[in-house]
Formats: structure tokens, C-alpha cells, sequence
């Protein structure tokens, strides 16, 4: 009864050992739950992704205001009816030097 007990004793040791310890234990399936649960994560991002991209298809095939927009933005479209203005920034004025001013207009006669 004693071997059978020992027996069963390392039988359990050894079970114990290949779920907690070894390479195919409760690590790994810790590990898989990590990488499913950013993949999962990453399947959602690119499914919102794919949800915006399909509404502009669907607003580009079916009216002309996706169209003009996207021409207006990224090509520069302007209407038959419309003008453009264009506003430049004035270039900041350098200072002159100090006594430059005064060899300028006041130089002997």
C-alpha cells in the first residue's frame, strides 16, 4: 500500500509540474489569452476603419457633395461662379541698425 501511495504521490507531483512549469502549461494558455486579447483589440480598430471607409465609398458613388469636397480640398477646385483670394502675410520688417539712420539724412554738406 505504501509504493502504491508513493506512487501516486510523484504521478500527481509530476502532473502538477507539466501544468504549472512546463512549456505547454498554464503560462502558455496565459500568454495566448494576451496575444488574443490584442488581436482582438487591433480586429476592432480596423474594423471602425473599415466601417468610415465604407460610408465615403458609399457617399462618393451615390451624391456629387463627397466629390466636390474631397476636389476642393485636395485639389484645389474652384467653382464656375466663385473667386479666389489668396492672402499672403506681410514680411516682418527688420530694424535698421542704430546708426544708420543718421549717416542717411544727416550726412555734412
Amino acid at each position: 500500500m505504501k509504493i502504491l501511495t508513493v506512487t501516486m504521490a510523484v504521478a500527481l507531483i509530476a502532473l502538477q509540474y507539466r501544468i504549472w512549469v512546463s512549456r505547454d502549461g498554464v503560462r502558455s494558455v496565459w500568454s495566448l489569452e494576451r496575444v488574443v486579447a490584442a488581436h482582438q483589440a487591433l480586429n476592432a480598430r480596423l474594423t471602425r476603419r473599415n466601417r468610415r471607409l465604407a460610408a465615403e465609398v458609399k457617399e462618393l458613388q451615390t451624391g456629387t457633395g463627397g466629390i466636390e469636397e474631397l476636389a476642393r480640398s485636395q485639389l484645389g477646385m474652384i467653382g464656375p461662379n466663385e473667386t479666389f483670394y489668396q492672402l499672403i502675410e506681410p514680411a516682418p520688417r527688420v530694424a535698421a541698425p542704430k546708426g544708420a539712420a543718421a549717416r542717411k539724412g544727416g550726412g555734412a554738406k
